[in-house]
């Protein structure tokens, strides 16, 4: 397969070089598929290289885009989603040798659209709910000349004049767009490596109130040796994706405004914190998640693994101390210059594991600030783990974390048969309401069969956790979980949070629900939308990274959200081939043509511009 696949590369490559440079602009060739209209945007990167995403408006986006320009139709709310082109190289060496392509017919379809990379995109999708084109892909925004980035990330929330920033964790590529003007979008700037040398795999980002965003960096500098960051210190690394990883802030236009180091100055723990290859100052700086309280001028990080040693073809047998233990809070009063107050190491818990890495502290992929002026809390979630840590107040010199919550709480509901159902079980992302009251959380699951033939594996949901009590104790929390018990039954403490609703998700592939977002939009009687902390709905996605032998359905779904937090799948958001609940990324044609099978791995909730007061 090697020489199609270079020969594909070259023709994606040539294609893009010569699309026309410079603006917002209709393109010159025929569209992709029947009646879809392609508008170009294009930058030129800090090296010179022409970065375009090419817009792919279905006949629906048009009439909305024609209505808006005569001063009529209905107000738009969309679901932005991050995806990526499925194609060989997300099958691991080991599945190509078990299952040639010659015996597998799912493989062997489609060859020609499946196999070959083609363009990754920004989906968008129609999620004005009871619109007619509810659940309709109205636009595929593609970008080139880059692929096999491997989206990955964007901001948690969007907030109006923000721009989007999405990563390519492979291609170490930030791109930030501009959707003011949806259904359409543009492209504002491309951030490549070379414009972050300290630093690679861009994983999360944090958007600030000045539009600028942070982003985590998980992995190391690009190149092995000393790196010297913009604010004058050094740290020695072991190479692209390896550690440590930074902090970066990314201006409106893509460039970077600084690079700071997540790791201390001096060695971590060289137990805990092991790196391959070794290094000098031994540190478990491989930041993930990211969120910020600009009022309380604190950054948290939450750091999940050395990054290449996960996607390893084939992967090599690893220590358990791969997938960090680690939280990381930063003073940002001078926001190009983030200071690292404090490195936690998470508790571990009452469950004893026959495999060292579902212990609870394992793989702390994402955090999430608290909200409300009078709270200074986090919350913490381990991926390998399958628990909920928290502090009360992430301004500490030493915050103190505790576990509140175990996955198997949430899953013996869904699955009274549930064994060792909180380990490893991919616990992805969590997050607060914008009001405080709730906490939100999807979980891929853990494969049956992964321990054992009594492994009955761990459950794909999506659990919502009542956190006002918690919240209400201030700093003199006692929720601890801390007893075996409290691993099934939850916490025994009155300030515990409480299972307040837990939605099974059908996926029957190696993944599940890893990724989600909250709405925080509301169409008011004004005609206009306006921001809400009311979440009535949320939205998921289920695919994680293919390579990593953790793959998904590539569905993305819609979740309503009742008042006490209750979760019920969103049925009437369909897919528009299948007619069935969620929509499906496994499909042979896109709005930019027939290139297959994609992975959507982020979403995000946005309304243009003008249709938001």
């Amino acid at each position: 397969m090697q020489a199609p696949l270079r020969r594909r590369r070259a023709k994606v490559l040539a294609l893009a070089s010569a699309m026309v440079a410079g603006g917002l602009a209709v393109s010159a060739s025929q569209p992709a598929e029947a009646g879809v209209t392609t508008l170009l945007s294009s930058i030129k990167a800090s090296n010179g290289q022409t970065i375009t995403v090419t817009n792919h408006l279905t006949k629906a986006a048009q009439s909305t885009i024609s209505a808006k320009a005569a001063g009529a139709g209905a107000r738009k709310e969309y679901l932005l989603v991050w995806a990526g082109d499925a194609n060989i190289s997300d099958t691991t060496g080991a599945e190509i040798k078990n299952t040639p392509l010659a015996v597998n017919p799912v493989r062997a379809l489609n060859i020609d659209t499946d196999a070959l990379p083609a363009p990754d995109f920004l989906a968008v999708i129609d999620a004005t709910k009871g619109s007619a084109d509810y659940g309709k892909v109205v636009n595929t925004a593609t970008v080139g000349p880059l692929v096999e980035n491997e989206p990955h990330h964007m901001q948690y929330i969007y907030n109006k004049g923000d721009k989007i920033f999405a990563g390519g964790l492979f291609s170490d590529t930030t791109y930030v767009f501009d959707v003011a003007k949806l259904p359409a979008l543009t492209l504002s700037g491309a951030n490549l490596p070379t414009d972050t040398l300290c630093g690679s795999i861009p994983d999360a980002y944090w958007v600030l109130k000045d539009h600028t965003a942070y982003g985590t960096y998980m992995g190391g500098p690009d190149a092995p040796g000393p790196c010297v960051y913009s604010n004058g210190e050094t740290r020695i690394g072991n190479g692209f994706g390896g550690s440590p990883g930074e902090i970066v802030r990314i201006g409106t236009d893509g460039k970077t405004l600084s690079e700071t180091p997540a790791a201390l100055s001096t060695s971590e723990d060289p137990v805990d914190c092991i790196n391959y290859p070794v290094l000098p100052q031994a540190t478990c700086a491989n930041p993930h998640g990211i969120q910020v309280r600009e009022d309380l001028g604190v950054l948290v990080a939450s750091d999940y693994a050395e990054p290449r040693n996960i996607v390893l073809d084939p992967v090599k047998p690893q220590d358990a101390n791969i997938f960090r233990d680690t939280v990381r809070t930063f003073s940002i009063k001078d926001k190009n210059n983030p200071k690292l107050i404090s490195v936690a190491h998470m508790p571990n818990g009452p469950r004893v594991e026959r495999n060292p890495g579902h212990e609870e502290p394992r793989g702390i992929m994402e955090t999430t600030v608290t909200n409300l002026p009078g709270h200074k809390g986090a919350f913490a979630s381990s991926m390998c783990g399958g628990v909920i840590y928290y502090t009360p107040d992430i301004t500490a010199a030493k915050p103190v974390w505790r576990e509140v919550f175990d996955d198997t709480t949430a899953a013996k509901r869904l699955n009274p048969d549930t064994v060792e159902g909180g380990g490893c079980d991919g616990g992805g992302w969590v997050q607060t309401s914008l009001d405080d009251k709730y906490l939100y959380h999807a979980v891929i699951g853990r494969g049956p069969l992964s321990l054992d033939s009594y492994d009955t594996g761990g459950a794909k949901m999506v659990y919502t956790l009542d956190i006002r009590k918690l919240l209400a104790a201030g700093t003199s929390t006692t929720c601890s979980v801390n007893t075996i018990r409290e691993v099934w039954d939850g916490g025994n403490e009155p300030d515990c949070p409480t299972l307040a609703g837990d939605l099974a998700i059908k996926d029957l592939t190696s993944g599940g629900p890893h990724w989600g977002t909250l709405d925080n939009f509301a169409l008011a009687g004004d005609g206009f939308y306006h921001q809400t902390t009311d979440v009535t709905r949320i939205a998921i996605s289920n695919y994680f990274v293919a390579r990593s032998g953790v793959d998904g359905n590539h569905r993305v779904c819609m979740i309503d959200v009742s008042p006490t937090g209750g979760l019920t799948l969103d049925s009437t958001f369909r897919d528009e081939n299948e007619g069935t609940p969620c929509v499906d990324f496994n499909r042979s044609t896109w709005p930019h043509g027939k290139y297959g099978n994609a992975k959507p791995h982020s979403e995000l909730f946005v309304v243009a511009d003008a249709d938001l007061k």
